[in-house]
């Protein structure tokens, strides 16, 4: 796994003081020690008649590749896994995708649509709001219709100010409950205060026991989950006051509430630490990891980027912060928050998690940017190969513009489509040229290589 917070740095030729770790905070990396060059030798030959191998007894031992920051394959932080209806959560299974619909959970016939959209989208966990008892109980309507005109969908409810009983309720009909814990106890404001006593907080804290302690022996009872959501923008006042508006008063809130679960011997826990904006949101999660490894919580952890907005920017801004974190190995489930209809939400979470490697749900596609050396129109080349392939699943196909880098840069590929000379088409299996073809045949001809191999679906 990566090591938080400490990575290290080494120059070509490691001095000593290169072993000391370089600190990293949530938002850039300490620079690296400076590299000079190596003083030149008397007698050393002129560049030209270098040597290209090392002298004889040279030993060619490189101990700091070794370092897991350089590994090519993304280590998980070790979780429990948490079963969500018949879906696990956890580091010992694939990251989950889930979503939220935006239809009132009162319409009962348009919720069961949404869900069923969502999850006909490849969703696989489906939360839904439960903002008044009248809320929840539509939930069990809604669940029953699902089971009996389609299929059960992993549900999750979520819960907001004050809402016991409506979390007692809704129980009864998902299989994960979502509180906030900025809201679960929820005290107005103060516009006059301006600190809270030590008597004062744990007052209060005391509160959220007794509060908590049903829903949790509930959930417990009955083998359901529970999602301790934290967001940014809604901490408690005395969270606020004491900690501050930060990463820190974001994982001070959740470990209350683990703590709360862990003397209960609840441990069906998922959390969150959602913020707007990806800097506090990757400090959060970073430190909340920590804090639980170190306090013995090994809880998975839901990643989003909540409020990302819309179109390029949303995607871009969830990615920013949903794949360094999954990059570094922390997360379990992710959603992608965008201001648009939640099934367009499903495609972005996919493309995440096959672009690190961490699932294969679609034709990967490796292609060239495009330069004066393509031998056809390359945009135009890959829309058709994507036209004609994008239904198949767990395959890379690379189009490439020329012969010069193309059967080099797609060596990973599992077939290739190479500009081989004007109006030529070279395909591939991995490494080896299979056949040349016009370029009008082209991709009619990859169709029958790929049938060829038994690794063909018709659409």
């Amino acid at each position: 796994m990566l090591s938080r917070p400490g990575i290290q740095f080494f120059a070509a030729t490691p001095p000593s003081h290169t072993n000391s770790p370089a600190f990293v905070t949530g938002f850039g990396h300490a620079p690296p020690p400076a590299m000079t060059a190596a003083p030149s030798r008397p007698d050393a030959a002129p560049a030209e008649t270098a040597e290209a191998v090392p002298p004889a007894g040279a030993t060619t031992s490189t101990p700091w590749a070794d370092n897991p920051r350089y590994a090519t394959t993304i280590s998980r932080r070790k979780t429990r896994s948490v079963r969500v209806g018949d879906v696990w959560v956890g580091s010992d299974h694939p990251v989950v995708v889930q979503s939220m619909i935006n239809e009132d959970t009162l319409d009962i016939e348009g919720a069961t649509a949404g869900i069923r959209r969502l999850h006909e989208a490849g969703c696989e966990i489906v939360r839904l709001t439960v903002p008044s008892l009248a809320h929840a109980k539509a939930v069990g309507e809604i669940r029953r219709r699902l089971e009996d005109s389609y299929r059960p969908v992993p549900l999750v409810a979520d819960v907001h100010h004050n809402g016991m009983k409506i979390a007692l309720e809704v129980a009864q009909h998902v299989d994960k409950v979502r509180i906030n814990p900025g809201l679960f106890v929820f005290d107005k404001p103060d516009p006059g205060r301006s600190e809270f006593s030590p008597e004062e907080f744990a007052a209060i804290g005391e509160r959220i026991a007794t509060t908590f302690e049903p829903l949790v022996s509930l959930l417990k009872e009955q083998d359901k989950a529970l999602r301790i959501g934290v967001n940014h923008g809604s901490l408690a006042e005395r969270m606020l006051f004491t900690y501050g508006d930060t990463p820190l008063g974001m994982v001070q809130s959740a470990l209350e509430f683990i703590r709360l679960c862990d003397r209960l011997d609840f441990h069906n826990i998922v959390v969150s630490m959602k913020a707007s904006r990806a800097p506090v949101m990757l400090a959060a999660y970073r430190m909340m990891a920590d804090r639980m490894d170190a306090e013995g919580f090994p809880y998975p952890l839901h990643l989003g980027v909540t409020e990302a907005g819309d179109g390029d920017y949303g995607r871009i801004k969830s990615t920013a912060g949903i794949a360094t974190l999954l990059s570094e190995g922390l997360g379990d489930t992710i959603r992608v928050s965008l201001t648009e209809a939640p099934e367009k939400e499903i495609p972005v979470c996919y493309s995440i998690l096959q672009a690190l490697g961490l699932r294969k749900t679609m034709v990967e596609y490796v292609a060239c940017p495009s330069c004066g050396r393509t031998l056809f129109n390359l945009e135009e080349v890959l829309h058709r190969v994507r036209s004609a392939t994008a239904h198949l699943t767990g395959l890379d196909i690379a189009v490439m513009g020329c012969i010069v880098n193309g059967p080099g840069e797609m060596a990973d590929a599992d077939y290739g489509y190479v500009g081989k000379t004007p109006g030529t088409i070279s395909l591939y299996r991995g490494r080896e040229e299979i056949r040349r073809v016009s370029e009008a045949e082209g991709v009619e001809a990859l169709i029958s290589l790929i049938r060829e191999d038994g690794r063909w679906v018709d659409p």
